[in-house]
């Protein structure tokens, strides 16, 4: 069982836990103490599930059992096949630059903060298998080419916000649903505005000194969901090189914001339209802005 702990907070209480490799909270208007760790337990039980379930890392996932058993059709559940087809969304609508299955050039490169350089001879022998379009998802069926593998990385963690927001939101009745947000290392949703009216006010951090916020930003309902690199990259000759690959390449992106945020209905479309405004590269601020959504760049 996932070890949570418990404080009181300013005018709220907030349950802590860590997953998926990140920081996860649960803030809860009021003082309710008791409340707050039922909640971040619940929180934590529903993490726990979809990470066993799509993380790459665990052989006996669904997700590594799909990428084992490649080469030939293969049933998908229900939630899966959701996921996927939100996935097919993401590379119809970024032109193929958010790719679920461009996961495979982690072979080529390892974000780690050296100077180590993916070469072209091992791009290239990769990039034979990527692309999502050569993957067929058929209602419950899935065909996933031999040598392809999927990863759920750029959506399972904005996927668990919005799980954890409505199981957590379910547990009351309508009238009786506290003010509480939901934040997994920066993805974040919330139900409703705080009890006074006020919004929830939210730090954005800066992506040249961790840890310190450069804005903050009011939240009253729905998402906010951030991508960057402030943590991941490789510097080589005064040369940044960020983890934002460009699947038709195999390498980073240039001259994109280090950081971009995005506000949405709801967390999953946030992250989506957050890292694929990041593969826009100069371009991001204009992809941005024509999808109508409040964004900051930095």
């Amino acid at each position: 069982m996932t070890a949570i702990s418990v404080q009181q907070g300013n005018n709220c209480v907030v349950g802590r836990f860590r997953a998926m490799a990140s920081p996860c909270e649960v803030l809860l208007e009021g003082q309710h103490f008791a409340l707050c760790q039922q909640l971040t337990q619940l929180a934590a039980a529903e993490v726990e599930r979809i990470e066993q379930k799509y993380s790459r890392y665990r052989s006996n996932s669904v997700l590594s059992l799909l990428n084992h058993n490649t080469g030939q059709w293969q049933a998908v559940d229900t939630e899966t096949a959701a996921l996927l087809q939100f996935a097919n969304t993401c590379y119809t609508l970024s032109d193929g630059l958010f790719d679920i299955s461009s996961g495979i050039l982690r072979r080529a490169w390892r974000f780690d903060g050296s100077d180590h350089i993916a070469s072209q001879q091992q791009l290239d022998a990769l990039l034979p298998f990527i692309g999502w379009h050569k993957v067929t998802l058929e209602a419950d069926q899935l065909f996933l080419p031999t040598g392809m593998e999927l990863d759920l990385g750029g959506i399972a963690k904005e996927y668990a916000v919005d799980k954890v927001l409505q199981l957590l939101s379910q547990q009351f009745p309508v009238a009786d649903l506290p003010g509480f947000v939901v934040n997994f290392g920066g993805d974040m949703a919330c139900n409703r505005p705080r009890d006074d009216g006020s919004l929830w006010h939210i730090g954005i951090e800066n992506p040249t000194l961790a840890d310190q916020a450069i804005s903050a930003v009011g939240l009253s309902q729905g998402a906010l969901a951030t991508s960057g690199d402030s943590r991941r990259f490789l510097l080589k000759n005064g040369v940044r090189y960020s983890h934002i690959l460009n699947p038709k390449t195999g390498w980073p992106v240039t001259d994109a914001p280090r950081s971009v945020t995005v506000a949405a209905p709801n967390c999953l479309l946030a992250g989506m339209l957050a890292t694929t405004a990041l593969l826009q590269g100069a371009d991001a601020g204009a992809f941005l802005q024509a999808q109508g959504l409040t964004y900051w760049l930095t």
